[in-house]
């Protein structure tokens, strides 16, 4: 019997042991997938990627970056697009590149609260910050106002990752 609760014993100690191992690597250098489950109107989407771009350019300095830009929602991905090109990123989106400079950006943009709460992640840094919407902010409203931050943008720097 007590060989048999030894067993249980060791059998338990290593299933924690794996699952703590298994939580350490779920963060890795990876990034967040792409996605928006917020509904956004188009001058919503637009004045919230302006913001995150402008944020993101004090982090990944735009001429020298080109940025692989993962997903494809209809409404904020076009934004982002937009805005990472007016502030001088070369953009590449669903292609295949070995170029050293390319920096790989997600985004997700998630209800919350009131407003949303949107995050921009590349292998460098991953910036994150809620806005209010106006009364342009949901598909369907109308009015003149698009999307304002409602609080401060929260930077997390990454360590440099070695892509050679």
């Amino acid at each position: 019997m007590s060989k048999l609760l030894s067993y249980l014993r060791f059998s338990a100690a290593l299933f924690c042991l794996v699952v703590l191992a298994a939580c350490q690597t779920m963060g890795g250098t990876g990034l967040i997938e792409s996605e928006v489950t917020a509904e956004l109107s188009t001058k919503a989407a637009s004045s919230i990627a302006a913001d995150m771009v402008e944020r993101l350019a004090e982090h990944v300095g735009p001429g020298s970056t080109t940025i692989a830009l993962r997903g494809d929602d209809a409404v904020f991905g076009p934004a982002l697009e937009a805005s990472l090109r007016d502030k001088g990123y070369a953009v590449v989106t669903d292609q295949a590149t070995n170029q050293a400079a390319v920096e790989p950006l997600a985004y997700s943009v998630d209800p919350f609260e009131d407003g949303v709460l949107v995050r921009i992640s590349t292998l460098k840094v991953e910036l994150t910050r809620i806005y209010t919407l106006g009364t342009t902010g949901t598909t369907g409203t109308t009015g003149a106002a698009g999307a304002v931050p409602a609080s401060p943008l929260s930077v997390m720097q990454r360590r440099s990752v070695d892509r050679s």
